[in-house]
Parts: C-alpha cells; sequence; structure tokens
C-alpha cells in the first residue's frame, strides 16, 4: 500500500525553524520524485521544493529558496523539510506527494499546484508561524 505520512508541523515565531519529515513506503520513495507543497487558507496550493529519487540537485521556488532545505534518511526512507527564517506568511498545511515522471516534468507539476502528475499524497501536517 502505498503511503506518505507527514509529520513534525506546530507552532512557532517569526525567524523559528522547524522541521517536517515524509515518510514513504519504499517502493514510493525509491522510484518517485517527492514534491513539497502548502496550502494557506483562501489561496492556491503551492509548489515549493521537488526533490529527486536519486536524491541529487533538489529543486527550490524562490519563496523558500535560500531558506529552507531538505534531507534525506535513505535507511528511513524519510524526506526532511528542514525550514528556517520563518515568516508568518509561510503558515500554512504542508504537505509532501510523489511524483512518477520525469524530474523535469515533475517541476512544471509542482509550479502547478501539483494537481496533475502526483499521484500519491500524505494528510497533511499544520505549520503556524506567528510575527
Amino acid at each position: 500500500r502505498v503511503q506518505l505520512v507527514e509529520s513534525g508541523g506546530g507552532s512557532v515565531e517569526a525567524g523559528g525553524s522547524l522541521r517536517l519529515s515524509c515518510a514513504a513506503s519504499g517502493p514510493v520513495y525509491l522510484s518517485n520524485h517527492i514534491g513539497w507543497f502548502r496550502q494557506a487558507p483562501g489561496k492556491e496550493r503551492e509548489g515549493i521544493v521537488l526533490v529527486h529519487a536519486s536524491g541529487d540537485s533538489p529543486y527550490y521556488a524562490d519563496s523558500v529558496k535560500g531558506r529552507f532545505t531538505i534531507s534525506r534518511d535513505d535507511t528511513q526512507s524519510t524526506i526532511y523539510l528542514h525550514m528556517n527564517t520563518l515568516k508568518s506568511e509561510d503558515t500554512a498545511v504542508y504537505y509532501c506527494a510523489a511524483c512518477a515522471a520525469g524530474f523535469s516534468s515533475c517541476v512544471n507539476y509542482l509550479l502547478n499546484g501539483g494537481s496533475a502528475g502526483f499521484g500519491y499524497w500524505g494528510q497533511g501536517t499544520q505549520v503556524t508561524v506567528s510575527s
């Protein structure tokens, strides 16, 4: 059964940090590119990071570049989203999702909100940043 499970959300003050986790079932982790998305109240879902299945060269959207980074624990089939210098506008529900297409195609799907191309989704985790 394909499964993606996010965890690590919470409340933090502006300027603080959080680490989110995305634990994927083995086949998904090994053969899919994993995207991170977020959706704030009243806004469309935004794709922010895409992690290559090989772990090479993650793609970061401009809104998070320089503040968010990715790490992986292949023994746990888990991808971590390290969020630093958080801002109130980072408040959202964060989701991870899996894309089986080529990396460049998945980047395009990511930038278009993931309504296409991402076949498996986690349940989401809330991040609240207070100013």
